[in-house]
């Protein structure tokens, strides 16, 4: 129970982190500044909670992770519920904040930093644009992730990587679709702005799991097991053996 409590909290955090600093202060930081604050968000929560739960706050991880044999199926609806849940909680108090002001404020007509492709594409993005854009950045986390969390990377890095490359992600995502590479942080925001974001949120569900299953195919495909390394260093130690064995 801990560890879908604590991807709850760590979605949670994300999700505010990210969308707060876009929805209340995005004028005043710009979209460097939104970057910084999804990819900040992420670093922090991943020495919090990833000892708990390793720190997956997106259904697309945990899908790849699932894919590359790194978790527990068993555990994965549990955990793609708790970050949905993580995601609405976190839109439902920004949303609080936001109206706050003496002329409130209407998700529909202020985007509420959800997720879109045309019309609802900062850049007025097409479909094809958008749906290649969160497939090839979700696959940069997702092969990030897998590969910095690999037992034969350097301990204790991980988390610096994985930040970083959040915050690379956003600075080419958002004039796309506002950056999702994560159903959940896509389904929150979309919860409140109903009409036009809940039509368009397929995408957002669809283009991130496929570049997750992508980039464990990958990683997979190129990462040379440990049995094999060590088959491999033992037919070297036998042929030095013979070799030594010829010279005397």
């Amino acid at each position: 129970m801990n560890r879908y409590i604590a991807e709850v909290i760590g979605t949670f955090v994300l999700v505010f982190g990210g969308c707060g600093t876009a929805v209340l202060a995005g004028e005043r930081v710009g979209w460097l500044g939104v970057a910084f604050a999804f990819g900040l968000s992420l670093l922090v929560m991943v020495y919090a909670i990833g000892p708990i739960s390793g720190c997956h706050l997106n259904p697309a991880v945990t899908f790849g992770l699932f894919l590359s044999r790194k978790f527990d199926g068993r555990l994965v609806p549990g955990y793609m519920i708790a970050q949905i849940a993580g995601a609405i909680l976190a839109s439902a108090i920004l949303y609080a904040i936001a109206s706050g002001t003496p002329n409130g404020y209407s998700p529909s007509v202020a985007g509420f930093a959800a997720n879109g492709f045309g019309d609802h594409s900062p850049g007025h993005y097409g479909l094809l644009a958008a749906f290649l854009a969160e497939c090839i950045l979700t696959f940069f986390l997702v092969f990030t992730i897998v590969g910095a969390t690999d037992v034969k990377a350097p301990v204790g890095f991980a988390g610096l990587a994985i930040g970083l490359v959040l915050t690379l992600i956003h600075l080419v995502g958002i004039p796309v679709t506002n950056t999702s590479v994560n159903p959940a942080r896509s389904i929150g925001p979309a919860i409140f702005v109903g009409g036009w974001a809940l039509g368009q949120l397929w995408l957002f569900i669809v283009a991130p799991l496929i570049g997750a299953a992508i980039a464990a195919i990958i990683y997979r495909a190129i990462r040379v097991p440990d049995t094999l390394i060590a088959a491999r260093e033992a037919e070297r130690a036998l042929a030095d053996e013979q070799q030594q064995r010829r010279q005397m």
